[in-house]
């Protein structure tokens, strides 16, 4: 690496003021607006009015034209959409109850609330709304206490979001990842393509795999420890909530009534049919021959989802689902076209500070990025230096070699996807935001482990060791996410469940640590050992089981448990989706 950078530790400087504000001012929108203005002046060399014009036209301007984030943009803006129409037309709340009469004991009672959480994959925010309202007349009857609720809530909606293949996660998340191979050099990423790293690093995000398993664990094991034991033993003896008629009743709710399972399931099928459809056909027009020679099935289906157009299937998969929503909606007179109207542009509004965010984040890895150099330029190493901080490069630049020193080399990328998951922790616990925390540290983390694991580095660090640390930093920012108090869908969690708040953080906090140590333990400190993936899920799966045999207490059933019926159902929050 040249030592001629034209930045040096400048280069850190907008990514590090935009942690360092966000864990003060606790606004994440705010902070990465000031870290890009902090950026553009180093870049103008201290000119506060031409750091201005180069934060709004060179760069925040120049990442809102490009074809890839409209796309994604406008995936965002249609799946919102649909999510509030199908919503609105009641076909959410039917899907929900089908699970519901499965609830007769606490056990079965917690298992139902976690499998309506299951099938409202595709967002978390309507998840944590739409389930806890709906699963919040049955735990009381079944004496399950609010703050368990609501983590049964808070503990599916982001892990389901974020692993699901059609979500309003998956724009996001992919998007990361390509600003993150964006800011590596060319030669280390060759052959990767965004798509291929947020599959290939599914099996890698332990924490989000554990933590949606740890759910179910709790409630066939029946047995509670920490906080939420006493909140369990309380809502027992107590017979439910302490306040279940006053926490139900919320004057900005409406009710909805609920309508055949169909009207949420076709719209989503058909979107992932043809985002599916769509992905196939762009991927064989990208897909040479050449790439295709002596390939198998499963290698011949690798290339051709690796050189799909991923922006474009999402998009109009999520156009066509839309209307598929809204037709059915409409003509079945479920809603009339001015009410799916609103629902619609309700959906949308939800999906603004998630789509803020990934602007601004974009925008600013886009500027600590390389960029594509000019026509001709070859043997300039940094030929954007005029609007490009190249903060990639010198991270590179300050890692050891295999040659300079082995030993240096190794430990680092030993401890790597440890070191990944908690720093990705620590800023999701102090920003509240896991899609700020992605789009933070993806640019800075990704020159790093191709450059300390890529395959240059040995046969053993060319996979798993690199997909591991990008899964540590899916995992992690959900992961402090979920023990942060200012996160989002922590608030909403507890005000969907008709829970205090702060009991919620208390008594989720202690289940959320036991996960993530699992995971430390048992995942990504034995994969740098040459474990194999495979054997390490069960593992960790075995220890959580083990964990809460042996250091929780179970809960005695009540004497008699109340018939249960369908809880009544509501519409998602007006104030709370605004809060959102």
């Amino acid at each position: 690496m040249p030592d001629d950078h034209p930045y040096g530790w400048l280069s850190l400087a907008p990514p590090a003021a935009t942690v360092l504000l966000a864990i003060v001012t606790k606004r994440a929108v705010l902070s990465l607006l000031i870290g890009l203005f902090v950026g553009a002046l180093i870049l103008t060399g201290g000119n506060p009015y031409a750091a201005l014009i180069e934060t709004l036209e060179t760069h925040l301007w120049a990442t809102l034209a490009d074809p890839w984030q409209l796309r994604l943009f406008g995936f965002l803006v249609l799946i919102g959409a649909m999510i509030g129409v199908v919503n609105r037309s009641g076909g959410m709340h039917g899907l929900v109850r089908l699970i519901t009469p499965l609830a007769r004991t606490r056990r079965s009672g917690q298992m139902a609330t976690w499998l309506a959480g299951l099938i409202v994959f595709f967002d978390d925010y309507t998840n944590t709304l739409l389930v806890g309202a709906t699963m919040r007349s049955t735990c009381d009857r079944l004496r399950i206490s609010r703050e368990k609720l609501a983590y049964l809530v808070d503990s599916t909606a982001a892990p389901v979001a974020g692993l699901a293949l059609l979500s309003t996660w998956v724009a996001v998340e992919i998007d990361f990842i390509k600003d993150g191979l964006q800011a590596c050099e060319p030669a280390l990423v060759e052959g990767y393509t965004p798509l291929d790293v947020f599959l290939g690093c599914i099996p890698y995000r332990f924490y989000i795999i554990q933590a949606l398993l740890f759910v179910p664990i709790v409630a066939l094991v029946g047995r509670d420890f920490g906080p939420m034991r006493r909140a369990e033993q309380e809502a027992s003896e107590r017979g439910g909530a302490s306040d279940p008629a006053g926490a139900d009743q919320d004057p900005q709710q409406s009710p909805i009534r609920p309508s055949h399972w169909a009207n949420a399931v076709v719209p989503l099928a058909v979107t992932l049919a043809v985002v599916l459809a769509l992905l196939v056909q762009t991927g064989r027009v990208g897909a040479t021959p050449e790439m295709l020679a002596g390939l198998g099935f499963w290698g011949r289906a690798q290339v051709v989802f690796g050189q799909a157009d991923t922006p474009l299937a999402l998009f109009y998969g999520a156009g066509i689902g839309l209307a598929t929503a809204w037709g059915m909606a409409v003509g079945r007179r479920l809603i009339s076209p001015a009410n799916a109207a609103d629902a619609a542009y309700g959906g949308v509004r939800a999906i603004v500070p998630g789509m803020m965010i990934l602007l601004l984040a974009t925008t600013l890895a886009g500027m600590t990025q390389p960029g594509e150099p000019p026509s001709g330029q070859t043997d300039d190493p940094f030929p954007n230096r005029a609007e490009r901080l190249y903060t990639g490069a010198f991270l590179q630049s300050l890692l050891p070699t295999a040659e300079e020193n082995q030993a240096a080399s190794t430990a680092i990328a030993l401890s790597l996807p440890t070191v990944v998951f908690l720093m990705a922790a620590v800023v999701a616990f102090s920003t509240g935001t896991s899609f700020g925390t992605m789009g933070i540290l993806f640019p800075v983390i990704a020159p790093v482990a191709f450059a300390s694991l890529g395959p240059a580095a040995g046969e053993m660090f060319s996979e798993p060791m690199l997909l591991a640390t990008f899964g540590a930093v899916l995992s992690g920012a959900i992961f402090g996410d979920h023990c942060s108090p200012i996160s989002d869908t922590t608030v909403l969690s507890s005000q969907a469940s008709g829970c205090d708040h702060v009991a919620h953080v208390v008594t989720q906090m202690p289940y959320a640590l036991t996960v993530a140590g699992v995971c430390v333990l048992l995942g990504t400190a034995p994969l740098a050992l040459g474990v194999p993936v495979l054997v390490l899920l069960p593992l960790q799966t075995a220890a959580l089981v083990a964990i809460a045999l042996f250091c929780g207490q179970r809960i005695e059933e009540p004497a008699a448990a109340q018939p249960v019926t369908a809880p009544p159902v509501a519409d998602l929050p007006a104030q709370a989706v605004r809060d959102a």
